[in-house]
């Protein structure tokens, strides 16, 4: 690949498949010489886990909303923008709208959240795969999570409509998660190796 690297985000609620297809994307991509990396947010920094341990009893939305757009701009600072910088396609698994999504549904403004993040770094890619709440939690059965404050039902409710919000807005591309994975990758795949073509002069063999 030549120039700076793609920075593709997938978006959505535990279980919507994010994780499995963000590795698949690095693993095809790989394969055709498009060197690609995965990544996650939150990240295991040591913001998040003051957070979640030394300040746990602390925790509202606005501090959750402040705390994570802090740890991510460390993340794109320290990982994200040099890896694109050296032409590395980048996959992240989360980005600052799951902050928008879940800080909202628990109770901070929508609108104040989107300007907390203003000056992240916009991804080339943003998708955001869909599922109902009962889904994705029949689908995380017996999986641990990292955040399991965030899975109740109507709490997940109010977490997709702020979603859903944010594709209205054309921030986010909706993908229907609840069909088959074979169809969901796809679907993503033709959409971040098209973006892929768009932004290189040079067209990979497939």
């Amino acid at each position: 690949m030549h120039g700076k690297g793609c920075f593709i985000v997938l978006e959505g609620l535990d279980g919507a498949g994010k994780t499995t297809i963000a590795r698949r994307l690095v693993e095809d991509l790989s394969s055709r010489g498009i060197p690609a990396s995965y990544t996650y947010e939150p990240t295991d920094s040591e913001i998040v886990r003051l957070i979640k341990s030394t300040y746990n009893n602390l925790r509202d939305a606005y501090i959750d909303a402040l705390a994570f757009a802090l740890d991510r701009l460390i993340h794109v600072k320290n990982l994200v923008k040099p890896l694109l910088d050296r032409g590395v396609t980048v996959i992240s698994d989360r980005y600052f709208y799951s902050s928008v999504a879940y800080q909202s549904a628990s109770g901070a403004p929508f609108e104040w959240v989107i300007e907390v993040n203003k000056f992240a770094m916009k991804p080339d890619v943003a998708i955001y795969l869909d599922i109902e709440p009962e889904e994705g939690l029949s689908r995380k059965y017996m999986h641990t999570s990292r955040f399991p404050e965030y899975e109740e039902k109507e709490f997940l409710q109010r977490v997709r409509s702020m979603y859903l919000r944010m594709v209205e807005m054309g921030l986010l591309i909706y993908i229907d998660a609840s069909k088959p994975l074979s169809e969901v990758y796809d679907r993503i795949w033709d959409i971040v190796y098209g973006r892929l073509i768009s932004m290189n002069s040079r067209v990979y063999d497939t």
